[in-house]
């Protein structure tokens, strides 16, 4: 694809990526309580947790490869990597408002990110941000 100013960003090719958002959310939390009653019992809570980044990680490329493969749309760059912030700011935000309804502290969602901890998280985010260019503009599926 070529590089495209902002300006050709057409804001009705949003409501797909939206969708598989909601569907990666909801994917998410099937994995986390995948982890929690499967993972947690077979192996320590660090190592369930590494493997179940993992897993959402797969996911996460896996959707987002098909729904690029069969979505028919065209989307330009600048629409990849707004998808791309949009994904990862939905799901960073998803996951501190419901630490804070869980009543966690923001330093502990915040360490979260720390992988001078050893914590593996970022790159589901990470994940998020460079899936939609990766399969819409690099691999173009």
């Amino acid at each position: 694809m070529t590089p495209a100013p902002l300006a050709t960003i057409r804001p009705d090719v949003f409501l797909g990526p939206l969708g598989i958002w909601l569907l990666l959310a909801v994917l998410a939390v099937a994995n986390g309580v995948f982890r929690e009653t499967v993972l947690v019992e077979r192996m320590d809570e660090y190592h369930a947790h590494v493997l179940s980044t993992a897993i959402l990680v797969a996911v996460i490329l896996a959707v987002a490869a098909a729904f690029f493969a069969l979505s028919g749309t065209a989307f330009t760059d600048a629409e990849l990597l707004a998808i791309g912030v949009g994904w990862t700011l939905l799901t960073v935000g998803f996951e501190f408002l419901v630490g804070y309804v869980e009543g966690t502290p923001v330093s502990t969602t915040l360490g979260q990110y720390d992988v001078t901890a050893g914590q593996v998280w970022i790159v589901v985010p990470i994940a998020l941000l460079l899936a939609p260019y990766l399969f819409g503009a690099v691999l173009e599926l």
